[in-house]
This record gives C-alpha cells, sequence and structure tokens, in this order.
C-alpha cells in the first residue's frame, strides 16, 4: 500500500505563514509516508505563477528525501470554474488547469486533481445553480480542449468525485470519463466524498482501470454537511468492503490521506496511524 498525505493537513508555520513544502515533505517521510501531495494555491508556496525552477527545486527534494510525488491538487476551479455561466471565466480555468499540468509535469508527477465543473456547491452559497445538461455540456467542452496539452505533457487528468452536485453516479462518471476515449482521462476517485449519497465499493468496481488515484477520508452520513467528515476509520465508509474491492480491480497506486490541519492535532500523525491500521488489516 502506497501511503499519502496531502499538504493541507500541514499547520502553518509558527509565523502563520504557509508551511514550507520541503520541510512538510522531511516530516511526512519521518512519519512513515511514501508519497506527498503538493497543491497549487492562490497565495501558497505552489501557485499558479511557480516557475519551472522553483518547481524542479521542489522535485529535486523530495528525491532526497526519498517520498514520491505522484499526484498534484488544487481547488481554484471552485472560484474559477470551467463550466461557470461566464465564458471569460470558462476560459480562464482552461488557463489555470493548463498552468497546474505544467507545474505538475516539470514535479514530475502523474496525475493532477481535476474539478470538472459545478451545478452549485453547498459551501459556495452566492454561486447561483447552474443548469445540470449545460454544465454537462461545457464540462466536456473544457475538458476536450484540455486533454492535448495534457498529452503533451504526460500528466494524467483525474476527475474528481466531489460535492458539485454534478456527476453524481458511478455511472455518470464512468460514461463521462469514456465520453473522451483517453488514456490520459481517468477518475480521482475520493472514498468519503460520496457517502452521503452512495458506496464508495460499488463506485470502485464500476470505475475499476480508470481509477488513476485515491484519496482516504471518512463521513459520518448523519450529520450530512461538512462536518460529517471526520478521522480516517470513525465514520461510516466500509473500509473492509472498500479495500477489498481495490484489491479485485487491481489498483496499485496510492492511498492519499486527505485530511486538513488542525491547530490542536498534528493530522498527518493522526492520518498515518489509520493508514497502516488499513495496510494491516485488509
Amino acid at each position: 500500500m502506497i501511503k499519502g498525505i496531502n499538504y493541507w493537513a500541514f499547520a502553518p508555520e509558527a509565523d502563520g505563514t504557509p508551511r514550507n513544502p520541503v520541510t512538510a515533505m522531511r516530516e511526512a517521510k519521518n512519519l512513515g509516508y511514501d508519497a506527498f501531495e503538493l497543491t497549487v494555491d492562490p497565495n501558497g508556496p505552489i501557485s499558479l505563477v511557480t516557475t519551472k525552477s522553483e518547481a524542479e527545486n521542489i522535485r529535486r527534494a523530495a528525491e532526497e528525501i526519498g517520498i514520491g510525488l505522484k499526484t498534484l491538487a488544487s481547488g481554484l476551479a471552485w472560484r474559477t470554474s470551467p463550466t461557470h455561466p461566464d465564458p471569460a471565466i470558462r476560459a480562464k480555468a482552461v488557463e489555470d488547469y493548463k498552468a497546474i499540468l505544467r507545474i505538475a509535469a516539470w514535479l514530475g508527477v502523474e496525475t493532477i486533481l481535476y474539478i470538472p465543473g459545478m451545478v452549485s456547491a453547498p459551501f459556495i452559497p452566492d454561486f447561483e445553480p447552474q443548469p445540470y445538461d449545460v454544465v454537462h455540456a461545457r464540462a466536456k467542452e473544457a475538458l476536450a480542449g484540455l486533454l492535448p496539452f495534457a498529452e503533451n505533457l504526460n500528466v494524467k487528468i483525474g476527475v474528481e468525485n466531489v460535492w458539485n452536485r454534478y456527476l453524481l453516479s458511478p455511472l455518470e462518471m464512468r460514461d463521462f470519463i469514456d465520453y473522451f476515449g483517453s488514456p490520459f482521462v481517468g477518475s480521482y476517485f475520493d472514498v468519503g466524498n460520496v457517502m452521503l449519497f452512495g458506496h464508495p465499493e460499488h463506485w470502485v468496481k464500476i470505475l475499476g482501470r480508470r481509477i488513476f488515484a485515491v484519496h482516504l477520508k471518512d463521513f459520518k452520513v448523519e450529520i450530512g454537511n461538512l462536518s460529517g467528515f471526520v478521522d480516517i476509520l470513525t465514520g461510516d465508509v466500509n473500509y473492509p468492503a472498500v479495500m477489498r474491492t481495490f484489491k479485485e480491480i487491481g489498483y496499485t497506486g496510492t492511498f492519499t490521506a486527505e485530511v486538513f490541519a488542525s491547530p490542536t492535532r498534528n493530522m498527518p500523525a493522526v492520518a498515518i496511524q489509520s493508514l497502516r491500521k488499513i495496510e494491516e488489516t485488509h
């Protein structure tokens, strides 16, 4: 089991500045992680204006530390969405993702996390809901325009199942991926995100070989909102069934804990214990 951790799990430095990614990678390695998921953020250590030299320095540091850089995440598309009603914002979203793909190539990353668009999102209340069929058409158009760029850079696009009120079933996600007919378009599967309206083991079986990368987290269904996300193995995810299904489909990629920094708890240290237990028992 390739155990990974997301950069967002690391609390800021003592002075409030974002954690240095090299420091975080070193801490992750010391905790026992095999892989580290860097993130592209508006004002983070890695942003849309990160240069090739800066990215390559981080890549070399990871190699020296001995930790893998397999995936690259970003939440920029929540505000600059590929399916936004404003065509200028849609165009900006595509350009943003081109920059993310370019940074991924410089880092030596295999797969980027891709948010394909959104009908609406519960945590963006000022966004006017968009018609589902219109979002679907725009999502296909945006990704089709981005795909040649990804293929040229040899970086895969992992479409995430996320709380965007779009691609709400594994059948929809499967058909959306298959529409492009490219080995560079697949799934970045998030185990916890489907719990509100489905069962992750069903998604894993249906998506099968299309799954490029995996986020692990947990969720309490009875809470039913963002507060329902809890420590891995303390929610309602049926991890025995989920991990058994991953084994059945032959998935051998990274399992990245997507947990978020806490002012009172060392979340990477908490998450690694859960991942070790999953590895030992499943």
